[in-house]
């Protein structure tokens, strides 16, 4: 009986440990629910994993006025974990939403806005 509720124990306890694997969202640039006074030319999105490029990205939507114009989305050069989202055209007024998708490294997918 003890080794039937150690052996549960140490599946959660690995279960939970892969969950925390995903790339989660740290910190953005400019920060969510920041007032911006210049309009920024790049939107940096850095999480706590390496990830898939090519399969991590974002868009960015004014409320009635459909997507902002973005350019290839890259990696900061050497550290793998920060998305680089370049504006092709300059933000107006307005509150904007950011809804991202992440790869990491290990295969998992996350998302958020």
């Amino acid at each position: 009986m003890i080794r039937t509720i150690g052996l549960a124990a140490a599946i959660s306890l690995a279960a939970t440990g892969a969950a925390l694997a995903h790339a989660h969202l740290v910190s953005a640039e400019p920060a969510a629910d920041a007032v911006v006074h210049d309009k920024p030319r790049q939107l940096t999105l850095t999480f706590s994993e390496g990830l898939e490029a090519a399969l991590s990205g974002a868009t960015i939507t004014l409320a009635g006025q459909g997507e902002a114009l973005i350019g290839n989305t890259t990696l900061k050069e050497g550290d793998g974990k920060t998305l680089i989202v370049p504006l092709l055209a300059p933000l107006g007024v307005g509150t904007y939403t950011v809804n991202w998708h992440a790869l990491s490294k290990d295969g998992h997918a996350t998302h958020d806005s």
